[in-house]
């Protein structure tokens, strides 16, 4: 028998993330409950991130700290003018760039995906280098590969304190951009800049919570028999706007329900809510997580 079989579990994560979670649950036997707790929207402006990106090459350091950044990062570098009226030649040598640049004369919505850009043929098109970079741990290091660059430090545990411990040999004197997500704790760019570091935020994206879970959940959680077995937790936002949502559709959650963590910081905000995780992963990421509910269950 497979080790998560018949088990109901929600997935509270972002729509277009779900899918992979859900996947690997079915390949385990669960039956995924997709009802995303949260939803990435764009920043108030991509004026500092663009303004950023068109002096890359200035930078010792590119910092991604999500996947979400590093899709941003790519879709954006293919907008900056600054670039791309350096590199006329590039464009019809590089067919990504050549969409990107039309679309960009064409004044596309800044929230529209583009196809994937090539970093590393935009800049050396331009005469410039990018930055060394470093990731929060192996899903956003997937990413930066998946647009044709590689990572070239990621943290022995894949938090944001880990990665601040991680660079700070490299700090002092050094120029770091970091891309992040408009509500991000604030721990790595302090670390970085107590230890000598000039680092430079660029919000790539916020988050929102989805008001059309609401009904989804209110039909959930009607009765016992409607019920999740578990509830998978893969960011400290997840959890807040999950109980958000709950409490908006006069709910609560079911102490029989067990609570899935990604990670230390998702379990510390579980805690702060008054919810203790029953499980959390053995490090933050997906495999983990769905290992920890087969271990559970199969206890």
């Amino acid at each position: 028998m497979l080790p998560l079989n018949n088990k109901r579990i929600l997935i509270t994560r972002t729509r277009h993330q779900a899918s992979d979670l859900a996947t690997q649950l079915e390949a385990l036997g669960a039956t995924p409950l997709l009802i995303p707790t949260i939803e990435i929207i764009p920043p108030e402006t991509y004026a500092p991130l663009d303004a950023a990106l068109a002096q890359l090459d200035t930078f010792d350091w590119l910092l991604f700290t999500s996947a979400n950044a590093v899709e941003i990062f790519s879709q954006r570098i293919t907008r900056v003018p600054h670039l791309l009226d350096r590199a006329p030649h590039l464009i019809d040598r590089v067919p990504h760039l050549r969409d990107g640049l039309t679309v960009a004369k064409v004044g596309h919505r800044a929230s529209d995906p583009l196809s994937s850009a090539e970093p590393q043929k935009l800049m050396e098109g331009v005469g410039a280098k990018l930055p060394k970079i470093a990731v929060i741990g192996p899903a956003t290091a997937k990413a930066v590969q998946g647009i044709g660059l590689q990572a070239d430090l990621i943290p022995p545990k894949y938090i944001a304190e880990s990665l601040a411990e991680a660079l700070i040999p490299e700090a002092p004197g050094k120029r770091m951009l970091l891309i992040r997500a408009e509500q991000a704790r604030d721990i790595l760019p302090e670390t970085l800049t107590a230890a000598g570091a000039h680092v430079t935020i660029a919000d790539a994206y916020r988050t929102q919570t989805p008001p059309d879970s609401i009904p989804a959940l209110q039909s959930l959680f009607t009765s016992p028999a409607t019920y999740p077995d578990a509830i998978t937790f893969t960011s400290a936002s997840t959890a807040r706007n999950l109980i958000a949502l709950l409490e908006a559709a006069n709910l609560t959650l079911p102490a029989t329900i067990t609570l899935a963590s990604i990670g230390p910081i998702t379990s510390q905000t579980l805690h702060d809510l008054g919810y203790l995780p029953h499980l959390e992963a053995a490090e933050p990421t997906i495999p983990a997580l769905i290992q920890s509910l087969a271990d559970h269950f199969a206890q």
